[in-house]
């Protein structure tokens, strides 16, 4: 008999790792939802259409954890074996004969299943009853098998057959009767370029040049200059940041600075502009200090291992090493394979094939990552010293030379010491202040000439010393993994996630869906890459980590890298949930135009710059974003993308925007990250008020967003109410919400005022008349005429103003200025 369903329970460390059932529910009503949503109708698939169902109603109680009853659908063979009832929860092909359907379907209370909670629903039952009629084939997951390498189609568009992704695209539409849309207008195609590849507006000018070029490949020459642009490298170099929660401070009570942190975002940054392999990239984070060529840039690379945050003082330290490292298994596996490994912490993930074991198997890889520091030493563990050697000597000479002036001078204060008193002695053994001054009043009182004279002459080179060292260039430091934990670290699996509870050991392996079979190390470890500056070797192990993701036949590294680039593009991937693959995520919807980008990104060398330019030349990427009646009725939500989506600007696009047409947007590219200028009222909601946050110049304040400080307890008013992300966890994509702070923010905050002032004063707002303050305004801000209709509109408004509300006109022209940059126009990428 089944017996009812218990309460999940989980320890702390349990809860910290997954919050498995919350993140079961949803994760599973999502892909239930898009599974029903399905445009095109093919044979039910277990793993977006059945899988889903059994993890929301079945898999508390039946498996892999639990089976109860002798049930449990942890795999075909147990889901069809005899139950202790001696019955059979699933018969292949006997929909009347499978226990699962009589137990889904029945009113009696001691019988029905689930017997608490949610009912499955009729369209569930029917899916389930279905499956079972079909075979109740358990297939394997798609993206677990490797890369298939389909055709593109033969289609009967020569305009659309022209782009291999345009052939998969409008076959696609062509199975549902969708006919694409029409190509988008310049105007509209260099302002979502511009979006798109550098996060800024095009000029005014721009915008005309590009209308007025005769060349049918002016949109192609259009992304090349974009792709050369140095703020290509800030705005995909942002999206990456979104990836591994890129923040500069610890987080916690005291949320303290992470010295040099700006340096790993710099190098996210030059990686895009230089168009850095992916494979490449993908090495030098997870293992830029074991390359067998080890560089300040690959070295400034692992400061991906330090970007997490940490607690200086936590109630349980074992507690906290191992949060860290879920830390990176959780981004390492979401951001680089698209795969929740992270909720296998506790227990078998209970979807995908990934047991407790994989997880710690993983673990062992990162068992050499010291954590950031530890109260007694907070700079070792995780600042490098890159310096030139001819620089490190100069210092190193400079310091010894300060060691022998010090030490020759102490023992001439001895000396005088020893004359004094005995409560001066005793005062000159306490603190420095008070040495000091007792020296300050009495040593020359009981030296002798001699030792004067030498005292003397030892303090004047002790001063020219000093001078001569503060000139020299600074040294060169960068955020890093600096030091390591020796190798004599053993890793075992946590029971139930909880560190203190160690069970079997395990030695540093792939996950077993990938079928890469077991990782032959050399007498328990691999060759020793690097030592750090303690003698402590490096175990070699993420290097081979690292080389196995990077690998051309990882089958999940290629997918994932292709489909966040896809998303950027077009709004969303291939694969909507991009950070996970797995059986809770949403299944691709052009499976195999996913295969072959990714095989296309692996044979041009995971050049990232050659798919922008593949995807941003396609009719997809050029269609414009009108709905129509056919289209929203067969397709709501564009899963066959026969239309372009249009979207809202970023958080950063926003502020980048109102500083780039009022002419105040400081362009220059990398360095220190700057304060933003931030209210009293926002400063106080720190546990220390203002605390950590800096004044920067107002050269530096507008900068792009990209460069403000990212503390993790005080982040920007204005970014946050357009949905910056928590910089605490990895973030595949961002919320798009519409919500009365983003209103008020650029209604009533004292940035918008500001920059609303700065605009006027550029359309030179005193000096001209009222309609053409609203064309100057209108063109630079939407960089097009305005018409005559918004020329009507906009001097009612100032006069209005002027007229009714007792403001003078400047100030009335400014507040104009300040509404259209309120513009649904401004705001979105058409």
């Amino acid at each position: 008999m089944l017996l009812p369903f218990r309460s999940f329970r989980t320890n702390t460390s349990a809860a910290a790792s997954c919050l498995f059932f919350l993140g079961c529910l949803v994760g599973c009503l999502i892909a239930a939802v898009c599974c029903v949503g399905v445009v095109h109708a093919e044979q039910i698939q277990f793993g977006s259409d059945i899988q889903p169902i059994l993890a929301k109603h079945c898999l508390v109680c039946h498996g892999p954890d639990e089976s109860e009853a002798g049930v449990s659908f942890a795999d075909f063979e147990s889901a069809t074996a005899e139950t202790d009832s001696g019955d059979y929860a699933i018969v292949p092909g006997d929909v009347e004969a499978s226990a699962l359907i009589a137990r889904v379907t029945s009113d009696d209370l001691y019988e029905q299943m689930p017997p608490e909670g949610d009912r499955l629903s009729q369209s569930e039952i029917e899916l389930l009853r279905n499956w079972i009629d079909e075979g109740a084939k358990w297939n394997k997951h798609w993206a677990f098998q490797p890369m298939q390498n389909p055709k593109p189609p033969s289609v009967d568009n020569p305009r659309w057959s022209e782009n291999p992704i345009d052939a998969f695209v409008y076959q696609s539409l062509g199975e549902v009767d969708l006919t694409p849309n029409p190509p988008a207008d310049r105007r509209v195609m260099i302002r979502r370029a511009y979006y798109d590849l550098t996060g800024l507006p095009p000029s005014p000018e721009q915008v005309d040049d590009f209308i007025a070029d005769p060349n049918p490949n002016a949109h192609q020459t259009m992304v090349d200059r974009l792709l050369d642009s140095p703020h290509y490298g800030e705005r995909w170099g942002r999206h990456w940041l979104d990836l591994v929660h890129y923040g500069e401070t610890n987080s916690f009570e005291r949320d303290n600075p992470k010295p040099n942190a700006y340096k790993y975002r710099d190098y996210v940054i030059r990686s895009f502009n230089n168009n850095k392999p992916y494979d490449q990239f993908v090495r030098e984070q997870l293992a830029g200090d074991e390359l067998d060529s080890v560089t300040t840039e690959t070295l400034t690379a692992t400061g991906y291992y330090r970007l997490g945050i940490w607690d200086d003082e936590p109630a349980d330290p074992l507690q906290a090493r191992f949060d860290e490292l879920d830390d990176l298994i959780t981004t390492t596996g979401q951001a680089f394979l698209g795969l929740t490994i992270n909720c296998a912490r506790c227990h078998d993930h209970k979807i995908d094939p990934i047991p407790q074991t994989d997880y710690y198997s993983m673990l062992a890889f990162f068992e050499d990552v010291t954590r950031y520091g530890h109260r007694g030493d907070q700079v070792s563990n995780h600042q490098i010293d890159v310096s030139s050697d001819e620089l490190n000597t100069q210092y190193h000479q400079a310091d010894l030379e300060k060691q022998r002036l010090d030490s020759e001078m102490r023992e001439i204060e001895q000396a005088g010491i020893a004359k004094m008193a005995a409560v001066d002695q005793r005062a000159t053994e306490g603190n420095q202040a008070e040495r000091r001054r007792v020296l300050k009043e009495q040593l020359h009182q009981n030296l002798t000439a001699e030792q004067q004279i030498r005292y003397d002459a030892l303090r004047d080179d002790s001063k020219q010393l000093r001078a001569k060292t503060q000139s020299l260039p600074p040294r060169e430091i960068v955020m890093g993994l600096a030091r390591y934990i020796e190798k004599s670290v053993k890793t075992f699996v946590l029971f139930r996630g909880n560190p203190h509870s160690p069970a079997d050991q395990v030695t540093p392996s792939f996950p077993e869906i990938f079928e890469d079979g077991p990782l032959e190390l050399d007498s328990g470890e691999i060759v020793f890459r690097r030592t750090d500056a303690f003698g402590n070797k490096s175990w070699g192990r993420r290097r081979t980590l690292a080389d196995w993701i990077a690998k051309n036949d990882n089958r999940l590294t290629a997918r994932v890298m292709v489909n966040r680039i896809w998303q950027f593009h077009f709004g969303r991937g291939i694969v909507r949930s991009s950070n996970n693959f797995g059986r809770l995520g949403t299944p691709p919807t052009h499976p195999k135009l996913l295969d072959w980008l990714a095989l296309e990104f692996i044979r041009y060398g995971w050049d990232i710059k050659s798919m922008h330019r593949l995807m941003m030349n396609s009719q997809t990427y050029q269609m414009t974003s009108a709905t129509t009646d056919e289209g929203n009725q067969r397709d709501p939500d564009n899963d066959l993308f026969w239309r372009f989506d249009s979207r809202r600007l970023s958080a950063e696009e926003v502020r980048d925007s109102i500083l780039a047409v009022n002419g105040s947007l400081n362009r220059t590219v990398y360095g220190p990250s700057f304060y933003e200028k931030l209210s009293d009222e926002v400063l106080a909601g720190q546990s220390r008020p203002g605390y950590g946050w800096g004044d920067s110049s107002p050269d530096d304040q507008n900068r792009r967003s990209i460069y403000i400080h990212v503390k993790r307890s005080l982040l920007t008013p204005i970014l946050t109410a357009f949905d910056f992300p928590d910089p605490d966890l990895t973030c595949e994509a961002r919320f798009t919400t519409l919500q009365p702070g983003q209103a008020l923010s650029l209604l009533n905050s004292d940035f918008i005022h500001e920059q609303a002032r700065r605009l006027a004063k550029s359309v030179d707002v005193q000096a001209v008349s009222n309609d053409e303050v609203v064309r100057r305004t209108i063109r630079r801000v939407l960089g097009r005429d305005a018409t005559d209709a918004e020329v009507g509109d906009g001097c009612d408004l100032i006069e209005t103003l002027s007229a009714n509300e007792a403001i003078d006109r400047t100030r009335a022209a400014e507040l104009y200025t300040l509404s259209v940059m309120n513009w649904n126009e401004f705001l979105f990428v058409d």
